[in-house]
């Protein structure tokens, strides 16, 4: 794919959400108002077939010992006694969770619920705001970008990110019983022509599944009759779950096909540490081949995610004990971009065009 910019995109993570609660159209208005190349909804959906923007689609988890697991809950479901009920254990990706989960609430059911901050601890401020934004559908997110670009002229683009969708199609079972076998991909696509949103400068579509792009790029959009660019994401740690399931994990610390990679994708979303190896990282750091074997085959980099807490920074740009404190986010910014990165996911969209800008 062209690289679309000199200037790496800037791609504001779940919106701007290291100064409001994520995948909240706060979030992600402020992350506008930032002048953010893209926004970047997570996709899960509801009983009912409806896209929501959550980072999961378990609204609220909790512990073995039955207390709430904040770093897994962005929702206060779990404090209202009308949906007690709900409460389940799902095996989700081969991990076994104790939740709520989207997929057993209808949409008017959601719109009950409010968002909580979910990493308190690190983001104290973002509390102020816990009970007061509902949970967004993708289409409100799409009319936001819309709205804004009608009244600003910064057309915005979109960067949604289907949340495992084999599961929702082929594995997932809501209370009650059933499979939903709702097709994550086809509900996108419904709602990105239903909002007319498909110039292809402004979208982009992302998936950790291989599976998933595949199937986007030869029936999903053919069928539709569009074509926009995907982006194959990887993850350092966690094989594709498509791959698991099949038995045979993919490994992107290993061999890296490019070019089978470039028949369904127009780019990668790689965990950072795939470009700079955290263990190893300081001024005088070197780079993987990953950049440049993927310019090579026509493929651009978005790097994820950059966030500016020092308990995300690597130690060499951490400033003061505090976890929660500002680093040196410039620092980390700048090593990337030398690295040849051609774009960052961020939860601090205002940080990293700063640096970006300099």
């Amino acid at each position: 794919m062209k690289r679309r910019a000199l200037r790496p995109l800037v791609i504001a993570h779940r919106g701007a959400s290291a100064y409001r609660p994520e995948h909240t159209l706060a979030a992600y208005q402020l992350a506008l108002d930032m002048r953010a190349d893209f926004v970047e909804p997570d996709l899960v959906a509801t009983r009912d077939g409806v896209l929501i923007c959550r980072h999961e689609n378990a609204l609220a988890v909790l512990r073995e010992d039955g207390s709430v697991d904040r770093e897994w809950t962005s929702t206060d479901v779990f404090s209202r006694p009308g949906f007690a009920t709900r409460l389940c254990t799902k095996i989700i990706d081969g991990q076994t969770i104790r939740g709520w989960f989207s997929e057993d609430f209808s949409l008017a059911e959601i719109r009950q619920l409010r968002c909580l901050e979910r990493i308190p601890h690190l983001r104290p401020g973002n509390t102020r705001w816990d009970g007061e934004f509902a949970i967004p559908t993708f289409a409100e997110v799409l009319a936001l970008v819309r709205a804004h670009a009608d009244r600003t002229g910064h057309a915005a683009g979109v960067y949604p990110e289907t949340k495992h969708p084999s599961w929702f199609r082929t594995e997932g079972h809501f209370l009650g019983g059933g499979t939903i076998g709702l097709d994550l991909s086809e509900l996108l696509i419904r709602d990105l022509q239903a909002a007319a949103f498909l110039d292809p400068s402004r979208v982009f579509i992302q998936s950790f599944e291989i599976g998933n792009l595949q199937d986007l790029k030869s029936r999903v959009m053919p069928a539709a009759g569009i074509d926009l660019p995907l982006i194959q994401l990887m993850s350092a740690r966690h094989p594709p779950w498509d791959s698991v399931r099949a038995g045979r994990a993919v490994d992107w610390q290993g061999h890296i096909d490019f070019e089978a990679l470039a028949r369904h994708a127009s780019g990668l979303g790689v965990e950072r540490n795939l470009v700079l190896p955290r263990d190893s990282l300081d001024p005088a750091g070197k780079p993987t081949t990953l950049v440049a074997a993927a310019h090579a085959h026509g493929l651009d980099v978005h790097v994820w995610t950059l966030r500016g807490e020092n308990h995300f920074l690597p130690a060499p740009y951490r400033r003061g004990e505090s976890p929660d404190g500002a680093g040196d986010l410039a620092a980390e910014v700048h090593e990337l971009r030398v690295a040849g990165v051609d774009g960052f996911f961020t939860d601090n969209p205002d940080r990293v065009k700063a640096a970006l800008d300099a």
